[in-house]
């Protein structure tokens, strides 16, 4: 956990406060367990988990102003609970919804949030497109995120919903993020939103080139989108 926190000090500007770095511990803790009897995550090394989920989930804070942290955040796809629950530690003041289809991985989520005591957060085992058509949800938060869960075009369609107008999207993509940026400028535009800036990551000891593509939502979204179940991934915009 010292390379952890000495990581975030250095790369991020981050000081974790002492309840912080223990929410940390016990995070890691729980997934190393839970990973020893289901899949969860391919990582399943402390030092994997202190870079490759927790660093990496707060690389996000990259791409906002300090001075005026969300106030909602959901997290589509989440998986584990990354980036949304590290995020969340850090942001104890934001509302947080994760988005995540696989039971067993939503129940993991629901696990954590309870063992770590967080507050206004809330698990929803459902896809994305129904969560983007849902009133409740629908263009009512302050940043979307997701991390590799799709092709471009169709996170755009999960997350840009889901924005209201002046908030922001975090894709965390690959080395092809800034291809997949050009290509799919059409589709986010399309959605109501707009590239506001492409981001490097660093992670020490990953080679892997990282980026976040951050999008603007600055007009409506048609009710149209996100399409029926499935469709955005079978059948990408153009």
């Amino acid at each position: 956990m010292d390379n952890f926190t000495q990581n975030a000090r250095q790369l991020l500007g981050l000081q974790l406060s002492r309840e912080q770095i223990a929410a940390f511990k016990l995070l890691e803790e729980e997934l190393l367990e839970w990973n020893s009897r289901f899949n969860l995550t391919a990582i399943r090394d402390k030092e994997g988990i202190e870079t490759k989920h927790f660093l990496d989930s707060l690389t996000c804070l990259m791409a906002l102003d300090p001075s005026t942290a969300p106030r909602s955040l959901i997290d589509v796809g989440t998986g584990a609970g990354f980036p949304g629950i590290p995020l969340k530690v850090m942001l104890p003041q934001m509302r947080l919804t994760l988005v995540e289809s696989i039971q067993k991985k939503a129940g993991f989520c629901a696990h954590v949030v309870e063992r770590l005591g967080l507050r206004q957060v809330q698990v929803l085992a459902e896809r994305a497109e129904d969560v983007g058509q849902d009133p409740n949800h629908r263009e009512s938060y302050d940043l979307a995120t997701a991390r590799a869960v799709a092709a471009m075009p169709t996170l755009v369609e999960y997350l840009l919903p889901l924005v209201r107008i002046g908030g922001l999207v975090i894709m965390q993509k690959g080395e092809s993020a800034q291809l997949e940026a050009l290509k799919s400028e059409k589709v986010i535009q399309r959605l109501g939103g707009k590239i506001r800036v492409i981001l490097p990551v660093e992670l020490p000891g990953v080679a892997d080139e990282r980026y976040l593509v951050v999008l603007e939502k600055v007009a409506r979204t048609s009710t149209d989108f996100p399409r029926r179940t499935g469709l955005p991934a079978k059948q990408p915009l153009e």
